[in-house]
Order: structure tokens, then sequence, then C-alpha cells
């Protein structure tokens, strides 16, 4: 075979098209040409592309980017659309600026209104630590359920958003604080089981026969009842829980209540009185009342 049949290309029987000359266990790759169509519309989007840098920002520089001849710039547009948001919720919600959460909420119209920006105000600030549903965690309240540290009610829950628990700097912060009575050396170990195994008993959770119960009684009664009531009904005026709904921010467990009772537990919510405009906080308040728990 001479050089030149050897260099012609491989020709289909079938088809009758030439091949490329790939070979793959005997099959050949048919040089099929692309259709003018598709060729077409490939070429007018390079010169589309070319003329779209051209018009519009593109290409970044070492400080800025190409402006474009029509100077177009989507954050502009942004701006002027949040301008406007801004300005219809403020029409919207000029009642809320006067208005009390109460009154917001016995007004359909401002209702509705908090309701949205509360919910949004919820899931941008709280719900990292309520969850999306405001269902909690340990550590952190559940607020669908009537059980509150600090009251329940619209006032109530507005001061704790606006003041928040524990916050430095915020003098009108809700603040308890439990004694560590283990820690400090208050109570001794078997002293502190026996105070959780009668916290467990006045929650109907106690597995304990009542004989074993009486050293347990007489220590809450000495030392927890100032804060709790001798009932273990709590005061929302100090922030000491209800002991008696099974309902705790660490657990009714023995290993939970122990290590509260022995080292404390200090939780800390934000002061989002500094951080959010007043408008939002009636929102929130009003928002968070309606989960399901608000008083």
């Amino acid at each position: 075979m001479d050089q030149k049949n050897h260099d012609a290309p491989h020709i289909d029987p079938h088809t009758g098209i030439a091949t490329t000359g790939h070979e793959w266990d005997g099959i050949r790759e048919l040089n099929t040409p692309l259709p003018r169509w598709w060729l077409g519309i490939f070429y007018a989007t390079i010169v589309w592309s070319v003329g779209y840098w051209v018009v519009y920002p593109a290409w970044p520089l070492l400080t800025d980017t190409t402006k474009g001849v029509i100077g177009y710039a989507s954050r502009a547009d942004i701006s002027a659309d949040m301008a406007q948001l801004k300005a219809q919720r403020a029409v919207q919600a000029a009642g809320m600026a006067e208005a009390t959460p109460a009154q917001i909420k016995a007004d359909p119209t401002l209702f509705q209104i908090a309701m949205a920006q509360g919910k949004a105000a919820f899931g941008d600030n709280c719900a990292a630590c309520h969850g999306v549903g405001g269902a909690g965690a340990k550590g952190y309240p559940n607020l669908n359920d009537d059980d509150w540290l600090w009251g329940g009610s619209l006032e109530a829950i507005q001061h704790t958003i606006l003041h928040g628990i524990r916050a430095a700097g915020n003098d009108e912060t809700r603040v308890s604080q439990m004694p560590a009575f283990g820690r400090d050396g208050m109570l001794k170990r078997d002293e502190i089981n026996a105070v959780a195994n009668h916290v467990r008993e006045l929650a109907g959770l106690s597995t304990e026969p009542k004989a074993n119960l009486a050293l347990g009684r007489k220590l809450f009664a000495d030392n927890c009842a100032a804060c709790h009531g001798e009932a273990g009904k709590g005061n929302p005026e100090m922030g000491a829980p209800n002991l008696t709904d099974a309902i705790s921010l660490y657990g009714m467990d023995m290993a939970s209540l122990t290590e509260t009772i022995a080292n404390s537990r200090n939780g800390v919510m934000p002061a989002w009185g500094g951080r959010l405009d007043a408008t939002t906080i009636k929102a929130l308040t009003v928002y968070v009342h309606s989960l399901g728990g608000g008083q």
C-alpha cells in the first residue's frame, strides 16, 4: 500500500461519510459535520457575547470593573427596590409606631403586618437558638408551650426581648441566680440526689419509695422554697421555674437535675433593644406571643 492510499480517509460503507480515524474495538467515528442551523446559533452567541461585554459591565479591573456603554448596575436597581419596599412597609406599619403590642394584636390589619414582620425577624435573629418554629432545645426555651420563666404576657415578652437575660451592660436585663449547692459546698452529694428526687416527685416522675423522699422534701423547704415556692410552682418575678409541670430547660432526668443543683445554670439571651428598632421589637413580641404559649 502506497503512502497516498495509506493517508486516504476511510469512508464508511453504510453512510458514505468519512471517518475521523478514531477507532475503538473496530468501531469507527464518523466525521459528521454539525448542522448549519446549530453553527449559526453558536456564532450568533459569540457575536452577542461581544456586544454584551461592550454594553454592560463585564470585565474586572484592578480596583473596579468596566462600566459598559449604558452604565447599568444591578446594585442600583436593588437599592431602588429596597427603598420602595421600605417606603411601603413604613406606610403599612405607620400605626405600629405608636401602638402597644396589645393594641397591635387587637387590630386585624396591624396584627397581620406584625406577624409577617415578626416571623422574618425571628428567623433572622432568634431561630438559631429557639428553632425555626420556636420549639427550642436543651438550654433554649420552647416558646410554643405555656411554661415561662419570666412570664408569657405581651408586656413580659417585650421586656425580655428588649433587655435580654443576664445581658452584659443592660441595667434592666432579667437576672436570676440559683446557688451552686454542690460547687459551693452547701449540700453534699447524697443531699443533692435527695433534692433531685424530690423535684422529680413534684413533677410526678419519681419512682423512689415515699419513705426515701423525706430528706429531699426537708432540704427543698430549707434551700429552694424561697424561690420556687413551697409547692414548687415557681415565681416569674424571680425567673424561678415551675417544677411541677415536668417541663425543664435542661432536663428532668436525675443526671441533668443533679448537675443543675450542684453547679447551677446561667443561660444568656441578648438584649435586642440595642440591635432592633422599636417596631421590629413589637412585631417580635406579638409573633412570639402568638406561637401558642402566650399568656
